[in-house]
């Protein structure tokens, strides 16, 4: 059991990471952390030893989010002012522009290219972390990388599709 408690506070800076990303904002990223683990913790008899403890705590958090997602509108705003500390340079309003940038990309591709990009998954982790196909995977990604250098150059976005059911 300690082993286990060790490789999840191992995670806890990735998990961090990932959810700031989704939320935008450091308060919603720290509430999505605590919940992903206390959900983990309190199901850690459903997690199997052989599988990847990250990638398991990935796909709560994912849920956890939508759910979030479902319940309240995502925020609109970006990086909180104060999280980069100093004078913006370019370096910083470059990271500003970025997070803006994700934050337009529908949650769907974002999601898909935070874990590829930033989290370095293999395709196939994130499709088993979200729980669709690989190839949606690799249509996600494409669409979100292209998307986002649209963005960041200044082209005018690329019109999206309503998905209706």
């Amino acid at each position: 059991m300690q082993e286990v408690h060790e490789r999840l506070l191992a995670c806890l800076p990735r998990l961090r990471r990932y959810a700031r990303a989704l939320t935008g904002d450091s308060a919603s990223a720290d509430d999505l952390v605590q919940d992903t683990v206390e959900r983990g913790w309190s199901r850690l008899g459903q997690w199997r030893a052989d599988a990847d403890l990250r990638a398991w705590l990935f796909s709560i958090m994912h849920n956890l989010h939508i759910d979030q997602l479902r319940r309240a509108p995502p925020p609109a705003s970006g990086l909180e002012d104060g999280d980069l500390p100093g004078d913006p340079g370019t370096g910083q309003l470059d990271l500003r522009d970025l997070e803006r940038a994700l934050q337009l990309l529908p949650p769907a591709q974002r999601e898909v290219l935070l874990l590829v990009a930033l989290e370095e998954m293999r395709y196939e982790e994130v499709a088993a972390t979200l729980d669709i196909p690989l190839g949606t995977v690799m249509s996600r990604l494409s669409r979100a990388r292209e998307q986002l250098r649209r963005l960041l150059s200044g082209e005018a976005a690329a019109a999206t599709l309503k998905v209706i059911k």
